[in-house]
């Protein structure tokens, strides 16, 4: 019998220890002067590889970064207001380009209802394109990095040969900004605008595609996944619900609730995109996060998504073979 509430999630993590990865000083994450940059490449090959990756400095730095975000949204509705710095508007800039190329690029006539070909053509665009628009968003003295982190871009938009989507390439979209951070080029004050501004924009953008494209939910668990598609917005969101004077999680269920307040929460618009692209009731197409409704309070829902994201996502070997490491997330053992 499946447990709906806590159960749902299992125990509660530790508290937030130091969070490397995270969006520092431009001090303290530039990367030194002598900084070689390297093209991303596959390391995890086998299951047995995994261990490799949990004890590597890119999963430190990759988690200390999500989590650092986590903090950084907690009690904030998306439409509050936050620093908006330049390479934050270059990045909504670079998103409103993949926007467009996706009206440039309508769906095909095919005999197959998903896994539109057009997406191969739209995605062509983006890789000869991807270092050029990196480029734009980066200062000049950090060029040499363009490669590096175009590849993590090149990644998050979904597979091309299989025109499927899933939290594999939203991983990638988290890894692009958690290198932009790494070099300087976000900072510790853009904290809410990387998930409200940017982040938030990437889900429209990815949605979009989604739609257009008909993709396929790359490695879906079907109605015991969390969702077809994302994992992080849940998680975010969760924590701009933390200590809400009104919304409880079973609050979320409630069509109105949730028209009406979806501007405000990520995780409300989730819920919403749910609705519009599924039929029959919620508790059968969305069992986990119908189970989720019944947890007492949103920072156990918070903490129980970060456990299950771990679980499900970054401890998983057919989510992680396709992740890459470069010199920004090095699949080196952590060193502190």
């Amino acid at each position: 019998m499946v447990q709906r509430g806590e159960e749902a999630l299992g125990r509660p993590h530790r508290s937030l220890r130091s969070l490397k990865g995270g969006c520092g000083n431009s001090e303290e994450m530039a990367p030194p002067l002598q900084q070689s940059f390297m093209i991303p490449r596959k390391e995890i090959n086998m299951v047995s590889d995994m261990g490799k990756w949990k004890r590597s400095q890119a999963y430190a730095d990759y988690m200390g970064f999500i989590l650092t975000l986590n903090e950084g949204v907690k009690g904030r509705k998306l439409t509050c207001e936050y620093n908006v710095s330049e390479p934050i508007e270059k990045l909504v800039a670079l998103l409103n380009t993949l926007d467009r190329w996706i009206d440039e690029t309508p769906p095909v006539d095919q005999p197959s209802r998903f896994g539109n070909k057009a997406f191969r053509t739209w995605y062509a665009k983006l890789d000869q394109e991807a270092e050029n628009l990196v480029a734009t968003v980066i200062p000049k003295h950090l060029a040499d990095a363009a490669p590096e982190v175009a590849v993590y871009l090149k990644e998050s938009v979904g597979n091309s040969t299989r025109i499927d989507y899933g939290t594999g390439h939203e991983a990638a979209f988290a890894a692009f900004l958690c290198c932009l951070c790494k070099i300087g080029v976000l900072r510790v004050d853009d904290q809410m605008a990387i998930v409200f501004k940017v982040f938030n924009r990437y889900l429209e953008v990815m949605r979009k595609l989604q739609k257009t494209y008909r993709m396929e939910p790359a490695g879906s668990q079907g109605v015991w996944g969390l969702d077809d598609f994302q994992f992080l917005p849940f998680i975010w969101g969760s924590s701009q619900l933390i200590d809400h004077p009104n919304l409880e999680p079973r609050h979320f269920v409630d069509e109105k609730v949730v028209n009406e307040n979806h501007k405000d929460f990520m995780f409300l618009e989730c819920i919403l995109f749910i609705t519009e692209m599924k039929t029959g009731p919620f508790a059968e197409h969305s069992n986990q996060l119908w189970n989720i409704s019944a947890v007492p309070s949103w920072s156990k829902v918070n903490q129980g998504l970060i456990r299950m994201y771990k679980a499900e996502c970054l401890e998983k070997f057919p989510v992680i073979q396709h992740f890459k490491f470069g010199s920004l997330l090095p699949i080196q053992p952590v060193t502190s």
